[in-house]
């Protein structure tokens, strides 16, 4: 039987007006999300995340999700009720979503929507530090990342088009269509200043081709 047992750790909630120690993780708000719909184990919760592409949005790994069920177990956002077989696998336990944890799903959403937090995507660090190594290097790398970016965009561009020829409704489907307009605005801005590194327009410091040492110094760092 795979029922998760209760422990004494607490689920990360953040319910509005009552904030919670810290607040509840994405993938935490995905269980509960499905726990919503219907009551389900967490090997078929897996398997919808997967299915639904919802491993774009957060990070999924069978462990990790097992692990956010118990810490919502023990927080009694959650409840499990009984259990089901499939052939000759193992029994799965089912759980289901409980007053408290829809009241904590709907509050985590509601406070996400109206107040923006600081996500500090690596990227932003790797480009602050670009400096430190050669115009020429920075440019190769670029150029590669806006390959994949652009991959990236068609592959959602073909999701969005599959939801559209299969009649799937626009609130399941909008963020698909944040994310592509995040994707472009991202991909036209590193174009843009790829080429203008490129061309010289942007000063940037020297380095020795064979030390690799830095030639010259930043006037703003010393």
């Amino acid at each position: 039987m795979e029922q998760i047992p209760r422990g004494g750790v607490g689920v990360e909630v953040s319910v509005v007006g009552q904030p919670g120690r810290n607040a509840m993780t994405p993938l935490a708000i995905a269980v509960l999300a499905l726990l919503d719909e219907r009551p389900m184990h967490p090997y078929e919760m897996y398997q919808l995340l997967i299915a639904r592409r919802e491993d774009l949005l957060v990070k999924v790994r069978p462990g990790s999700l097992y692990h956010a069920v118990a810490r919502l177990v023990a927080d009694e956002m959650v409840l499990a009720e009984g259990t089901e077989r499939e052939g000759n696998r193992p029994e799965r336990t089912m759980y289901r979503i409980t007053d408290a944890g829809r009241e904590a799903l709907r509050g985590r959403i509601a406070e996400l929507l109206r107040t923006p937090v600081p996500e500090y995507p690596i990227f932003r660090v790797a480009l602050a530090e670009a400096h430190n190594l050669p115009r020429e290097r920075v440019v190769a790398l670029l150029g590669e990342r806006v390959e994949q970016q652009g991959q990236a965009l068609a592959d959602l561009d073909a999701m969005i088009e599959w939801a559209r020829v299969n009649a799937v409704p626009r609130r399941y489907r909008v963020v698909l269509e944040y994310m592509r307009a995040t994707t472009k605005a991202d991909l036209d801005w590193i174009q843009q200043f790829t080429a203008e590194l490129d061309s010289g327009a942007v000063e940037w410091e020297q380095f020795d081709p064979v030390t690799g040492e830095r030639l010259t110094l930043d006037p703003a760092r010393s």
